[in-house]
């Protein structure tokens, strides 16, 4: 009987070697956010998209996907990512403002009105100049994201300028800040995985943030008046999908065919959803007990005069082709 059983044998061992070698052949990319998975949060699901699309490709690629940073922490993610210690992340691009300042033009007060400006400045001389940054930084953009964001105050309702005076204030990124200051705000920067906590502690009174943030942190449950996006949003932000630079080189053309089909499949899906996020939050923050309230214009072009003498002006001052990044974003209609 053995002599018999030898060609089975023989053939599971080729079998398992097989296995071995298809196993070698995967590449394996991690991506990590900040943002809380499998909770309906948009910037996630958009990472998802993209991992099983990879998947369905069938290139010996694949995107393990960590969520609510459980990788890396939020302002970890650039340095990680362009020294190859990441592959992927979807970032809030202002975050790494501090190692390229040019990134606070993506979160600058008033130069994005709307969902539909925000898909044409992705194709303006604007998103190019940013994007040369970022490929000159060690990393690329796979999958352009906008989100439009929200005031809120544990105090009272964020209309006026004057409605924030004598606030601690979390605001996203330096100019936003450098605004908010002007208008007599004191400020706490933090990344928006930290504003329930600080609320909750009474290190903040108020904060402004994305609309998607708003509701997966349920930051509902710790302020009384939401001053939503409306007709005249004050906040948008540029939050990518990108890659390692160093680790997209190394991938081979079919693999980085598949990924790029996935980035675009998962930036439609995005776009579509953006702008119901809007009302999703105002929505979940009314059936919380939250007040809700709008900017008039009055009060957003107020806001834009404030901005222009702090931000904008400290932008244009302190940042090689600052003002050149500011013209080429207000000249997209």
């Amino acid at each position: 009987m053995k002599p018999s059983l030898t060609p089975v044998v023989a053939g599971l061992a080729l079998a398992a070697l097989a296995a071995s070698s298809v196993a070698s052949a995967q590449t394996v990319l991690r991506a990590s956010h900040q943002f809380p998975g499998g909770q309906g949060d948009v910037r996630d699901e958009m990472v998802q998209m993209m991992a099983d699309k990879v998947a369905e490709a069938d290139v010996g690629l694949e995107i393990q996907v960590y969520p609510g940073q459980s990788l890396f922490k939020a302002d970890e993610q650039w340095g990680a990512l362009v020294r190859g210690r990441l592959d992927i992340t979807a970032l809030p691009l202002d975050y790494a403002s501090g190692r390229h300042p040019e990134f606070s033009a993506t979160l600058m007060p008033g130069l994005v009105r709307n969902h539909e400006h925000a898909q044409r400045l992705n194709d303006s001389e604007y998103m190019e100049m940013i994007k040369e940054v970022i490929q000159e930084g060690g990393a690329r953009v796979l999958a352009d994201a906008w989100l439009s964001g929200a005031f809120a105050s544990s105090q009272n309702c964020i209309t006026s300028p004057e409605t924030v005076e004598g606030q601690n204030f979390r605001a996203a990124g330096p100019a936003f800040e450098e605004m908010l200051e002007a208008a007599g705000a004191s400020i706490a920067s933090m990344p928006s995985s930290e504003i329930y906590t600080a609320m909750q502690t009474g290190v903040l009174d108020a904060a402004n943030t994305s609309s998607m943030s708003f509701v997966s942190y349920r930051l509902y449950e710790q302020v009384e008046c939401l001053t939503e996006p409306g007709e005249h949003a004050l906040w948008f932000m540029y939050e990518p999908i990108l890659i390692s630079e160093q680790v997209w080189q190394e991938l081979d053309e079919a693999q980085q065919e598949a990924l790029t089909a996935a980035a675009d499949e998962a930036e439609e899906f995005f776009a579509a959803e953006a702008a119901a996020i809007d009302q999703q939050m105002v929505e979940v923050f009314e059936e919380n007990g939250v007040e809700v309230v709008s900017m008039s214009e009055e009060d957003y072009n107020a806001w834009l005069e404030i901005a222009k003498q702090s931000s904008y002006k400290n932008f244009a001052d302190n940042v090689e082709n600052g003002q050149a990044l500011i013209d080429a974003a207000l000249a997209v209609e």
